[in-house]
């Protein structure tokens, strides 16, 4: 696989970058993405992984673009308001990097549809507030045999998490919480969503490119409040449904 004059100049940090060079690059430039919500999370991933110079990415939500999305989803702008999420994201992309491919799927994933979306990608995001969604997605790359980075957060706090096999999110979560705290019930500091979402898609940079130690298996947790900041083991749940 090569690159163009163009491409030799964009990633040329890249390019020179301990760990990624031209091999990297070239996995980076073969690599399919799917990043399940174009949110907070989603949205700042799928600006990092274009500018990265990832071949191809998926996005996917059915929502339409409001006002109170503007305070911490940065790749829309006012006038985007009431337009697809999923169709104001690829025109940024495209615009940001011509040489992304961008595929849009302005629909909701569910239990029954997960799998035959999930398939065929080398890597998913999800940065959805939905546990459901969650727990679709989950059980479709674990079925698949494809990895997930996981970013959530709310109010001040936020964590990103890599599944690969065993253990996998339903480990971490076994339930539905019945009191789930979304971002519209208790609120979000804008600027974590960016640190969120940068992440995710750093931890999917090096997934794809070969680069460093991953955090699969393991959580980390940031207080924003605080500044703390902290990395778990998952432990594998044996009696798990999904992966057990």
């Amino acid at each position: 696989m090569t690159f163009s004059e163009d491409e030799i100049e964009r990633y040329a940090r890249h390019l020179v970058l301990a760990d990624v060079g031209g091999p990297g690059q070239q996995r980076l430039k073969a690599s399919r993405v799917l990043v399940v919500g174009m949110g907070g999370v989603g949205g700042p991933a799928a600006l990092y992984l274009a500018a990265a110079g990832v071949g191809t990415l998926g996005l996917v939500d059915d929502d339409t673009v409001s006002l109170s999305n503007l305070q911490r989803q940065i790749q829309f702008e006012t006038a985007d308001t009431g337009q697809s999420k999923v169709e104001v994201s690829a025109r940024h992309l495209t615009a940001l990097n011509p040489h992304v491919q961008v595929r849009t799927f302005a629909e909701r994933l569910s239990f029954e549809t997960a799998s035959q979306r999930v398939a065929g990608w080398d890597l998913v995001i999800d940065g959805t507030d939905d546990f459901g969604t969650r727990m679709a997605v989950n059980a479709a790359c674990v079925r698949a045999g494809v990895p997930l980075v996981s970013g959530a957060l709310g109010a001040w706090s936020g964590q990103v998490a890599v599944f690969e096999g065993r253990p996998c999110y339903r480990c971490l979560v076994p339930d539905i919480p019945p009191d789930a705290e979304t971002c519209a019930r208790v609120g979000v500091v804008g600027a974590l969503a960016g640190l969120i979402g940068s992440l995710t898609a750093l931890e999917a940079i090096k997934r794809l490119a070969g680069a460093g130690d991953p955090l699969t298996g393991r959580l980390w947790i940031h207080d924003a409040l605080t500044g703390r900041t902290r990395t778990v083991r998952i432990a594998a749940d044996p009696a798990c449904p999904v992966c057990g």
